[in-house]
């Protein structure tokens, strides 16, 4: 065991043990990875899924067993089976919004400023969600939460073979999409 394993051990036995503090450091290391997956897959209140997410690890923490990759994919497993019912209950209930001033799109110091901050960030998106679902999941898990393969197969419940080949195939789509479109990830004035 090396000195990460054994301190994720000691920091695992301390929050199973119910100590404050280790709780609050799995928080720190593994909330903001969980956060960007969820922002990322579409989630409408990431940070509040990134809350339930993490009450149902500390509530399933003193049944847990392994080392910090397993822990890793236990985490992102909790989070991508809440993200898949809150889009599920999405499509059932149909999309709603409600109202925010500082949310309204016509309103923005400088819109070009803003869109110009944004730009990159909404075509790599625009791009991963073009992707087919499977692809989309895959490229999203291994990018914003960096899982390895195994760890993704693990949360997407698939063989470790399937889940390279869907890589190979979001890559492959991802590399014809801008061999297409050369200017695709180009602003002005940068």
């Amino acid at each position: 065991m090396n000195g990460g394993d054994e301190a994720f051990a000691s920091l695992l036995s301390a929050a199973q043990a119910g100590a404050p503090w280790a709780s609050t450091q799995i928080w720190v290391d593994h909330a903001p990875a969980v956060a960007a997956f969820l922002r990322a897959r579409g989630s409408r209140e990431p940070d509040d899924l990134t809350s339930e997410v993490f009450l149902t690890v500390f509530e399933r923490l003193r049944d847990f067993t392994g080392d910090r990759a397993a822990f890793r994919s236990f985490v992102f497993s909790v989070a991508y089976r809440r993200l898949v019912d809150e889009l599920r209950m999405r499509s059932r209930r149909g999309e709603t919004t409600e109202w925010a001033s500082e949310r309204d799109p016509r309103r923005a110091s400088s819109a070009e400023d803003e869109a110009t901050d944004r730009v990159g960030d909404a075509r790599a998106r625009a791009l991963l969600d073009e992707l087919p679902p499977d692809q989309r999941d895959v490229m999203v898990l291994r990018i914003v939460a960096d899982l390895t393969v195994e760890q993704v197969a693990e949360v997407l419940h698939k063989r470790v073979g399937a889940v390279k080949a869907l890589q190979r195939r979001a890559l492959e789509n991802l590399r014809k999409k801008m061999a297409s479109n050369p200017y695709l990830f180009e602003t002005r004035g940068r």
